[in-house]
């Protein structure tokens, strides 16, 4: 019987040291493969038909925007989502819709576009301090700005420290309205950790460019936008989202994205419910984004507003396009 368990031992073993060393052969690969073969420096075309322009922010370094200045009124800033695979292409019907109407920008946010790439710390206070630059240093002036999924938390940062900036602020499917776990603290304290050594783990130099390459697969970039679209995914998206992670640096702000090292803790408590200015929400279903807790805060926020477009599913200016700029004239109407 002992006999028996220790060949059994000793075949899992040998079948366990296979497997390791099959793995091991395969990501070896895939590093040789990705460092020979995948291109990172791609032509990246502009994400919109407008000028582009460049700013020297003194805190996120290069930064680069499209305007159209011939419309009237308050300017309008767009910022595009943090994930993966952004641009500002992602921004592309809101600005088509609303340029010569007013002046419009979007910004191309600091890791992503042609904006600069470094290899450097990206933090929520880094991204509040590029669209604080940028209102000051380019539009000149109060803005109403429109943000998208995680790019919401560093528009609300930063109107919350430069009020005076930011005359509204409308969300589209913003985070950070997640239901409140019961120990925060143990929960918060475990958090840090975990994003330290998921960002340590993810960020080592020999397989960090390889294992981005497979996230920005086209394969990958169109089953994640595939989540976001209640129909098909336009294919200019893909292709775009394809271009503009295959260029220098690319890697390095989804790094931190990816270890969770963006998000903002509790911003709804240390954050939004400390906004002053007229906010709109415009959400429905959204497979990375939980609005569990944001009919909570609409109550309790007289400054707030929501506008569910359904049905959609995390880009409703894709695809519900004519209700999403309803809903966006009619609460700027009444500012």
């Amino acid at each position: 019987m002992n006999k028996t368990i220790k060949n059994i031992a000793k075949g899992f073993g040998w079948g366990l040291t296979g497997l390791v060393a099959t793995g091991t052969a395969t990501a070896a690969s895939w590093i040789l493969f990705s460092r020979r073969y995948i291109r990172h420096d791609m032509p990246l075309d502009p994400a919109l038909d407008a000028e582009r322009k460049e700013f020297d922010s003194g805190h996120a370094g290069r930064i680069s925007y499209y305007v159209d200045q011939r419309g009237q009124g308050t300017p309008l800033v767009l910022l595009h989502s943090v994930n993966a695979a952004p641009s500002a292409f992602e921004m592309r019907p809101i600005f088509e819709y609303f340029r010569g109407k007013r002046p419009v920008y979007a910004m191309d946010l600091p890791g992503f576009g042609f904006s600069e790439r470094s290899d450097r710390l990206y933090s929520p206070p880094l991204y509040q301090n590029a669209i604080s630059d940028f209102l000051k240093e380019v539009v000149g002036g109060p803005a109403d700005l429109v943000a998208l999924s995680l790019s919401c938390e560093f528009a609300a940062l930063s109107a919350l420290h430069n009020p005076g900036l930011t005359r509204s602020l409308v969300m589209i499917s913003p985070t950070g309205f997640n239901p409140p776990r019961v120990d925060k603290i143990a929960e918060r304290a475990d958090q840090r950790g975990s994003k330290h050594q998921l960002y340590a783990g993810l960020a080592v130099p020999l397989w960090n460019r390889p294992l981005y390459d497979l996230i920005s697969s086209r394969p990958s970039i169109q089953f994640f936008l595939n989540k976001s679209f209640e129909g098909l995914v336009p294919e200019h998206i893909v292709d775009y989202a394809y271009q503009s992670t295959h260029q220098p640096g690319a890697q390095y702000a989804p790094t931190y994205f990816l270890s969770g090292k963006l998000f903002t803790p509790a911003v709804r408590e240390r954050v939004y419910q400390k906004l002053e200015n007229p906010v709109l929400v415009i959400y429905d279903q959204d497979p990375y984004s939980n609005f569990t807790m944001l009919p909570a805060l609409l109550r309790e926020c007289e400054n707030w507003q929501g506008a569910r477009i359904t049905p959609t599913k995390g880009l409703p200016h894709w695809e519900a396009p004519g209700r999403v700029f309803n809903a966006m004239e009619t609460f700027w109407s009444a500012l």
